[in-house]
């Protein structure tokens, strides 16, 4: 963020007064052909499921050259992007996303082949980038300037080097942007092909009655799927046509977890899990979107962390530690079946709470305990 220096030691809200003189310099150099772009600083973020996320960090002034050629770009490509993709697009979020996978499922495409990119911010072709940037873009100064940010290089945590060769650092202002670029090939590939075969509900059931599937793809940044009318050979099928569009960015799909799932067994897309079940009290069958199990690992996980010891802190600010956090998950997956996920973290709050206060005060009896923090059982910032 803000706070974080790149490789020049300056992080840009400590620039305060000097901005007025680091704008300027920026624009002679722009004009004078000048400007060159910094090695990103790599820092490593650990993610929930164990592994690492690399992120690179520009310097200030790469910085501003980056947001202000994101500026210039992205209503250029936005008029192209397809309406199948939902990630890093303004006016666009995740629950658009799961929206439209939502309706296709509960409509008879109930075969879903999940797609997972391996390492995709990592290996993307920069000349099968810059060519698709190329379609769009014909000023060369602009052109030099996004090809300078992709072969910026990076100072590693342990301080060594290294080119780019591949791929968009993660954490730079323009990479959301020129990721979507690249995998907008996927998205012309499948869509295309749909607005040819099946854009209307005539030619879709003319093809199922020759035994054709039909499909619709939906992407949020690299993560997708395709939903299938048809049989599961059909899904495989598709996987194999993906494999091959991906392969022209330099991509390749994650064996191991690139999946293909019945509608039944349900499926995990950005943190809700989609699956059909029975009716409570019915034999009919519904599609329901609800927080998916690893989701829901992940907050209580937080929670246990900001309730694990700490009992030198008042219950006032325990609280409101754990209040933004749930309450941000809780936004975030509220447009969903969430009501019985909503009630166990309900309880399991209250657990975590308990316990932590027991452990403040091991010589108050229960009753005391129930007197001081919890009059209408559930605790109070009284404390």
């Amino acid at each position: 963020g803000a706070r974080t220096a790149g490789v020049d030691g300056i992080a840009p809200r400590s620039v305060g007064f000097g901005a007025g003189n680091l704008l300027s310099r920026i624009r002679a150099e722009l004009k004078a052909g000048s400007f060159g772009a910094q090695r990103v600083r790599e820092k490593a973020i650990p993610k929930a499921s164990g592994k690492i996320r690399r992120l690179g960090i520009p310097t200030t002034a790469d910085r501003v050259v980056q947001a202000a050629l994101k500026l210039v770009l992205e209503p250029i490509f936005e008029a192209t992007f397809r309406p199948c993709s939902y990630g890093f697009r303004p006016k666009r979020r995740a629950q658009d996303a799961i929206a439209e996978a939502h309706f296709f499922c509960s409509r008879s495409y109930e075969w879903v082949l999940e797609g997972d990119i391996e390492a995709c911010f990592d290996e993307i072709s920069h000349p099968a980038l810059m060519w698709r940037v190329r379609h769009r873009i014909g000023d060369k100064r602009v052109l030099a300037l996004v090809k300078a940010f992709l072969k910026a290089g990076i100072l590693s945590e342990d301080g060594a080097y290294r080119d780019t060769v591949t791929g968009t650092p993660q954490g730079g202002i323009l990479s959301p942007l020129l990721s979507n670029v690249a995998l907008s090939v996927l998205d012309d590939h499948f869509v295309g092909a749909w607005d040819k075969l099946s854009s209307t509900s005539h030619a879709r059931e003319k093809r199922r009655s020759k035994g054709l599937a039909n499909y619709r793809f939906v992407r949020y940044a690299d993560d997708w799927v395709l939903l299938v009318a048809g049989a599961r050979a059909d899904a495989e099928a598709l996987r194999e046509e993906a494999a091959g569009v991906l392969q022209k960015m330099g991509l390749r799909l994650a064996e191991a977890k690139t999946r293909i799932s019945h509608m039944d067994e349900g499926f995990d897309f950005l943190g809700f899990r989609i699956q059909r079940h029975k009716k409570r009290g019915s034999d009919k069958r519904f599609v329901y979107t609800y927080p998916s199990k690893e989701a829901l690992a992940t907050i209580k996980a937080k929670v246990r962390a900001l309730t694990r010891g700490s009992t030198h802190l008042s219950l006032t600010v325990l609280i409101h530690r754990i209040n933004p956090v749930v309450r941000g998950w809780t936004t975030f997956f509220r447009h969903g079946a969430s009501k019985m996920t909503f009630k166990y973290l309900s309880a399991f709050l209250w657990r975590r709470v308990i316990c932590w206060l027991r452990h403040k005060h091991p010589k108050i009896s229960w009753k005391e305990l129930l007197r001081l923090y919890l009059p209408g059982w559930w605790p109070t910032e009284g404390g």
